[in-house]
């Protein structure tokens, strides 16, 4: 296993489209492998193939229990609800911006052996879901947000947040 460099915003492999991956092999196993090293040391909830310059249809979603979620050719074949949230991305380091997801999603996806099964996720689940899916296609949570917002903003509003509720 090897930790691998996480491309930011304005590579070019983070706006293309993954071909499906077809070899469920040692070669596989070693991305996914590595994928999940580079996502526990980056301390995030999600990882997809292409981040890392690899355009296989692979991502590492971190569920609600913690564990790390290993989704090969993964598509969402259920929605429903909405939720409104901040999301960040290991690919845009130290900018967050609220996007609009859907509250529960359904995927369904193969192991690294190709047996297919489906997961499905409820609030930031189905957030990281929507949002490591997205990189497969070659989106990027910025294309979805009003506007970016840094650290130090961030910490601003949950001190004003705070502070409105300690007065009510």
């Amino acid at each position: 296993m090897a930790i691998r460099t996480i491309l930011t915003e304005g590579e070019p492999a983070l706006t293309k489209k993954c071909h499906p991956v077809t070899k469920f092999d040692g070669k596989l196993a070693d991305l996914l492998d590595d994928l999940k090293e580079t996502l526990a040391r980056a301390n995030g909830l999600g990882l997809a193939a292409p981040q890392v310059g690899i355009l296989r249809r692979a991502v590492i979603v971190v569920d609600g229990d913690d564990q790390m979620l290993e989704l090969v050719n993964p598509e969402i074949v259920d929605q429903k609800g909405e939720q409104d949230g901040l999301e960040g991305c290991l690919s845009v380091p130290g900018k967050w911006g609220y996007v609009k997801r859907p509250e529960w999603v359904k995927v369904k996806a193969q192991d690294r052996t190709g047996q297919w099964f489906e997961v499905e996720g409820t609030g930031i689940t189905a957030r990281c879901f929507c949002h490591e899916l997205a990189h497969l296609d070659g989106h990027l949570y910025v294309e979805l947000t009003d506007r970016l917002y840094t650290g130090e903003e961030l910490d601003a509003m949950m001190a004003e947040e705070e502070q409105q509720e300690g007065k009510q």
